[in-house]
């Protein structure tokens, strides 16, 4: 399937030259992209100073921004086991038996709040320059507030491919992954599991890719993937290559988890549980929202 937005396309996937012992991370956007990132670069590398900014080493492969041929040919010249990010659901990417697909799911509401923050630090004009586009207003009457934007979020009767950070298109992302548990290219990683034990799932990650490493190493990589360190070297780590961010450091504002259940009330909460129950299967939501 092809999902299009105004900044993606994941047609850029097709005619990719897979090779053996791919990485390709998939996640809706504020899930853990850039973490997962982080932990797969520490895990090839095993060393917490890359030899390069992290969105150079792990390209997102449907941006627009950057030119396909270019991304690459980056790719290309990697001689280290590469890891490619995209916000593509598993069924726009080709399946390759040489690659390993990573899935990160976040609970929907704590995503919600992030992508709500990260809107207000993004530099639009900025990236209408690089698209060839126009900055047009706000639409008449949009929530602003936090809270009204969550319900408006949760309220959103969208078709998920025409909008894949709605509510509807994160049940549909990570329905297709949950579909895909068994297999054994694929690997589904919770944000709340990497809140809650970093070192336990970088090592299970490790294991699933094969990856081995010393034991002496753990401590410093497992350091090195801490939600503060990273945010203390946001220049190197935050995935902006062209400058779209208003303020690097902010990107990784650390929202708690049930950040997004506190903003509500327990009415507007059960409409939540309402519209989930609709959009995905009891089991994927017993994960997902654990």
């Amino acid at each position: 399937m092809r999902y299009r937005s105004p900044d993606e396309d994941s047609a850029r996937w097709d005619g990719f030259p897979f090779r053996e012992g791919d990485i390709v991370i998939s996640t809706r956007s504020k899930s853990g992209t850039t973490w997962a990132q982080m932990i797969c670069a520490l895990l090839v590398f095993q060393d917490p100073e890359l030899p390069a900014p992290l969105s150079e080493l792990s390209p997102w492969l449907d941006w627009l921004v950057l030119p396909r041929d270019d991304v690459f040919a980056r790719l290309e010249a990697q001689p280290h086991r590469r890891f490619i990010k995209t916000h593509t659901p598993l069924d726009g990417i080709p399946r390759d038996a040489r690659a390993t697909y990573v899935v990160v799911a976040r609970h929907p509401l704590d995503m919600a709040v992030s992508l709500f923050h990260q809107g207000d630090n993004l530099d639009r004009g900025r990236m209408a320059e690089l698209l060839g586009t126009s900055v047009g207003p706000a639409p008449a009457g949009s929530p602003r507030s936090l809270h009204d934007s969550l319900i408006a979020w949760i309220e959103r009767d969208v078709a998920p491919a025409d909008a894949l950070d709605s509510l509807p298109g994160v049940m549909w992302h990570l329905s297709d992954a949950w579909r895909r548990r068994n297999d054994p290219a694929v690997v589904l990683v919770h944000y709340a599991d990497l809140v809650s034990d970093l070192g336990g799932e970088m090592r299970r990650l490790a294991d699933r890719l094969g990856v081995e490493v010393p034991e002496e190493r753990w401590p410093v990589l497992v350091d090195a993937a801490e939600f503060a360190q990273m945010r203390a070297r946001a220049d190197q780590l935050a995935p902006d290559p062209v400058g779209i961010l208003k303020d690097r450091a902010a990107f990784f504002r650390r929202g708690g988890l049930g950040s997004g259940r506190e903003l509500l009330s327990d009415e507007e909460f059960a409409r939540y549980e309402t519209r989930a129950s609709e959009l995905a299967s009891t089991d994927l939501l017993a994960w997902l929202h654990r």
